[in-house]
């Protein structure tokens, strides 16, 4: 299932990406408003609140009278800023790398305080989609993944997931109530991946995670 996105971030990403790759400079006006309505494709209220979110942020200055014009440049930003306007499928290849790698050491690693954290979440994953809770589950779900990267013994690796996690959530927040049934499709596949790692079963988990990826779970 394709994850969407509201309106307005469309457009937050897309005048973002023209600022990081050139295509608009520092102190340029931006296209007017009907010409955004037409490049993105979403109405006016879209395209103000993207307008007003990137003010606020600082990238886009809006003049009164002569238009909204690039305030500051974006290569300067930070990690975590740029991960949250990166789009879906970015964040799913970068996703699948860290997440093949994390189980393979998880497999290796994994302790007996690792195995009950992550069977802790994953029971209050079960408990959120039998409540109908999808927030908590978006929460345990991603407890979840963050137990296995911490188990895999690198520090670096676990804390650079941990961040990208913050993605993640984000990406979960966007998602219609109805997308519990996502979670409760797949909650025999994270289970499943909590017992290869036990087992110590790389090859087994490592085919989990793209099943997991691969659906978009």
């Amino acid at each position: 299932m394709k994850t969407t996105i509201k309106l307005s971030d469309k457009v937050i990403i897309g005048i973002q990406k023209d600022i990081a790759s050139g295509k608009l400079k520092k102190g340029e006006k931006i296209p007017a408003e009907p010409e955004l309505m037409a490049l993105y494709d979403v109405g006016r209220s879209s395209i103000r609140e993207a307008i007003k979110t990137l003010a606020i942020s600082g990238i886009l200055k809006v003049q009164q009278g002569s238009g909204t014009f690039v305030a500051s440049k974006i290569k300067d930003e930070t990690l975590s800023q740029r991960l949250k306007r990166a789009d879906f499928e970015e964040i799913n290849s970068v996703r699948s790398l860290l997440e093949k790698e994390i189980v393979r050491l998880a497999c290796q690693h994994r302790c007996d305080q690792d195995i009950l954290m992550m069977q802790e979440h994953l029971q209050q994953r079960r408990k959120a989609i039998e409540g109908n809770q999808q927030k908590k589950c978006a929460e345990a779900d991603i407890a979840f993944h963050i137990s296995i990267a911490k188990s895999s013994g690198n520090h670096v690796l676990s804390d650079l997931y941990e961040n990208f996690s913050t993605v993640m959530r984000n990406f979960f927040s966007l998602r219609d109530a109805e997308d519990i049934k996502n979670f409760a499709n797949s909650q025999h596949l994270h289970e499943s991946l909590a017992a290869a790692i036990v087992q110590k079963n790389p090859q087994l988990a490592e085919q989990l995670v793209l099943t997991i990826l691969d659906n978009n779970y």
